[in-house]
């Protein structure tokens, strides 16, 4: 490499040679590396910046018509037919010198009234908010199945767990609709996160505005942004919108990484309640017995390292204002880290629609361990005036007396001895109240309170998690259409005048 690489932009001012290897290594290589998805809306951002400049008559005609030419013409390209090199600092540089190349001195245009900053940060929101509706997609179907599941199973009974021990009589739907309240949440946090996204930093200038008379209004329609940012160093400089971006990305991910620590509990033999698809395990390369539920693990890796890159993201936050540092990594961490977690979340989809759930063996567990302690509790209340506590200290007994002794049901007779242990008098007509919580399905379909197990219930909260659903939907659509037209728009209008 040569240390005076043709066109370096600073040889001739106070830099005065090119970049040493050790930095294009260790940083130019950093950024050109982020050109693979930057590439296409570096294009947009110089095609709507030679309109501006155009339609304020900064440009002369036919400057802007050999200029916007080549323009097009490198929008045809992809990022690896591209001669990005590190060596001549981020890929807008590598574009400046492809276009100087070719042109000459005309390219020196372009680059009135903003920094290449600014054309970056353009083309980093353009990708960005491209894969953000994408994470919104498979977030919404993920959220689909989770419902979809969850309204097939409000009636199979199964044993909730708290800490993974045995607490009360439930439906596998109930547990499965929680995850899906979830996941909507998710969605509305990728969504407010995109707002941040969708704002242009369009003629920001230096820091704080250009004195060439650039509309940013105008800019930012023309690229599909809701509006331009209300400060132009905010515009520029900002990151904590970076941390929102990893955040939401990590969070919807760990929430499916939630479903996913409980389903490898579950696959296991000695649960039994579930079983991934073939398509969704792997198999040992020495046990010939097993199903490894690969996925599951795929998922859960992918969340811790989400993690670390958001931990990442906010660590480099700290730093003074307008800074490169915050920046020269933080593309590509957030944008890559969306891309994790959209393909964590599309594996998830998978694992939850393919899911086979064991019935039998949920319903079997229903009761077992004495979960319907509680109920029994709740019943002696409700029949026989008794304050909680002490009905809690009256089952609590019985249920240790049984333990010790190997039984796995309660009689009246422990009620009554247990009373006498604790010593509080033991109501009539307990073997009532031990009847009430007999069959654990009962007990599980019957909790008919608002955010309760029964059917109806689970249904109802179901229905209001699809039309959360179709709306974040309608707002993903909405966003992707304007973007779409926008963009088309810029470019016909381009071609209009420059092909």
């Amino acid at each position: 490499m040569s240390p005076q690489p043709d066109g370096y932009l600073g040889l001739e001012g106070r830099v005065g040679q090119g970049p040493s290897d050790a930095l294009v290594e260790s940083g130019y290589s950093i950024e050109v590396d982020d050109a693979e998805f930057l590439h296409r809306g570096l294009g947009l951002a110089d095609l709507a910046h030679l309109l501006e400049l155009s339609d304020a008559g900064v440009v002369p005609d036919n400057d802007a018509g050999r200029l916007g030419t080549q323009l097009l013409a490198l929008l045809e390209t992809t990022a690896s037919d591209f001669p990005y090199d590190p060596v001549y600092g981020d890929a807008y540089n590598s574009r400046e010198r492809e276009l100087e190349r070719r042109i000459g001195a005309v390219t020196g245009w372009l680059h009135t009234g903003r920094t290449r900053r600014e054309a970056g940060r353009i083309a980093f929101r353009v990708a960005l908010r491209r894969a953000m509706l994408d994470l919104h997609g498979v977030a919404s179907d993920l959220t689909g199945g989770l419902v979809g599941r969850a309204r097939q199973h409000v009636g199979t009974v199964w044993n909730d767990t708290t800490y993974l021990q045995p607490a009360q009589p439930s439906t596998f739907g109930h547990y499965l609709a929680g995850f899906a309240e979830q996941a909507t949440r998710d969605l509305r946090r990728i969504e407010r996160a995109f707002e941040w996204v969708n704002v242009s930093p369009g003629g920001s200038g230096g820091v704080a505005g250009t004195a060439i008379p650039i509309d940013p209004h105008r800019l930012a329609t023309s690229l599909g942004f809701d509006r331009p940012a209300r400060n132009a160093r905010d515009g520029m400089w900002a990151v904590d919108g970076l941390v929102d971006v990893a955040v939401a990305s990590v969070q919807a991910v760990t929430t499916l990484d939630r479903l996913c620590e409980d389903l490898e509990v579950f696959t296991s033999p000695q649960f039994g309640y579930v079983e991934l698809s073939g398509g969704a395990s792997r198999a040992s390369v020495m046990l010939p017995q097993k199903k490894n539920p690969y996925s599951l693990s795929v998922i859960r890796g992918g969340a811790g390292t989400l993690i670390g890159r958001a931990t990442g993201l906010m660590v480099t936050q700290r730093t003074p204002s307008a800074r490169t540092d915050n920046w020269l990594y933080g593309y590509g961490q957030t944008y890559r880290s969306v891309l994790l977690a959209t393909r964590l979340l599309a594996l998830g989809s998978e694992v939850v629609r393919s899911l086979t759930i064991d019935e039998a063996r949920l319903a079997a567990s229903a009761g077992e361990h004495f979960s319907v302690a509680a109920d029994l509790a709740e019943r002696i209340v409700l029949d026989h005036e008794v304050d909680y506590r002490s009905a809690y200290r009256l089952v609590g007994r019985a249920v240790a007396d049984a333990v010790r002794t190997g039984r796995t049901a309660l009689t009246s007779g422990d009620l009554v001895r247990a009373a006498k242990v604790i010593g509080v008098k033991a109501p009539d007509g307990l073997e009532d109240a031990l009847g009430s919580v007999a069959d654990p399905g009962t007990v599980a379909l019957g909790r008919d309170t608002s955010g309760g197990s029964a059917p109806g219930r689970v249904l109802a909260q179901c229905k209001a998690v699809a039309g959360d659903l179709m709306s974040a939907r309608r707002w993903a659509k909405n966003q992707e259409e304007g973007i779409h037209d926008a963009e088309t728009a810029l470019v016909v209008e381009a071609r209009r005048r420059w092909s």
